[in-house]
């Protein structure tokens, strides 16, 4: 079952506060018409920044690789702003960001003179509790462009995966690339072998995930080993422990992969992703 979502009370659209039903912009829009557009999402634990630089930073990073000329740190203010705005300033809660090119006639090359459209909101999120979630997921070939570290609002193809899972009673698509996994369709990806954790290197085939980073971090501090490596499907005899991440996700232990209706991985243990969602709800937390 898909779960229910709602409209935020209020936005922020290019400097002005506005119900989502007054909230207009240009069908010339660039967004709009080419997902020629960045966006972000930031945590924050009872109304407490998490990462809240390295989320503007990784924004701040695709816009320049798309040549957007904003500056992504102008939203700080207007963050906080819209956390006390929506009364969620003592609550969890996450920050949705986005900046398009903006409106101009319709092109395949940038305009010159195109002012970009800017639309920020907050809205409430269970961030308590993820400890107590497992998933169940699928896997299949990995179709996206090849940008994955570029956020683009362009997200047809995570979408048309993640829809795949979900209409077949699972929690997440995790795919593949030539034989290796990449990512999920909406998550950073972990392997567990022989107490080793695994994630594919940084590159145009992922996401840099900031909890992907605070996980490696995590896992440096507790003297666990990490490898920056891809592992191939037929690998997964030697997995023990397979966890997804994500900004609202946070960790979330796999329990099974099927591949082409055929179950090839069952979880075999859990103490190194439990281990970490410790430690990481210490550092959300604290």
């Amino acid at each position: 079952m898909k779960p229910k979502k709602s409209y935020p009370k209020e936005v922020y659209l290019n400097g002005s506060w506005l119900k989502p039903e007054k909230a207009q912009v240009s069908v010339f829009d660039r967004g709009f018409m080419l997902g020629d557009g960045i966006y972000e999402v930031s945590p924050f634990y009872k109304g407490k920044a998490f990462k809240l630089k390295e989320h503007l930073q990784r924004l701040q990073y695709c816009l320049d690789e798309i040549s957007l000329d904003f500056d992504a740190f102008s939203l700080e203010e207007v963050i906080y702003e819209a956390i006390e705005r929506a009364k969620l300033s003592t609550e969890d809660c996450a920050v949705y960001m986005q900046v398009t090119r903006g409106v101009a006639p319709r092109t395949h090359y940038y305009p010159e003179d195109a002012r970009p459209t800017v639309l920020l909101y907050v809205f409430p999120v269970i961030l308590e509790g993820f400890e107590k979630k497992t998933w169940d997921v699928m896997a299949t070939e990995d179709k996206r462009w090849h940008r994955c570290d570029i956020k683009s609002t362009a997200l047809l193809a995570n979408v048309m995966a993640n829809e795949e899972a979900v209409a077949a009673g699972f929690a997440e698509n995790l795919l593949v690339r030539k034989g290796y996994f990449t990512e999920g369709s909406h998550s950073s990806l972990f392997f567990v072998k022989y107490g080793v954790v695994h994630t594919h290197p940084e590159g145009p085939q992922i996401l840099s995930g900031i909890t992907r980073a605070e996980v490696i971090k995590i896992c440096s501090d507790l003297g666990i080993k990490v490898r920056e490596k891809a592992v191939h499907i037929d690998e997964l005899v030697e997995v023990e422990e397979i966890f997804v991440t994500g900004t609202t996700t946070q960790i979330i232990p796999v329990t099974s992969i099927t591949h082409k209706n055929k179950k090839v991985y069952s979880a075999s243990k859990d103490s190194i992703t439990k281990k970490l969602q410790q430690f990481f709800i210490e550092r959300t937390r604290s």
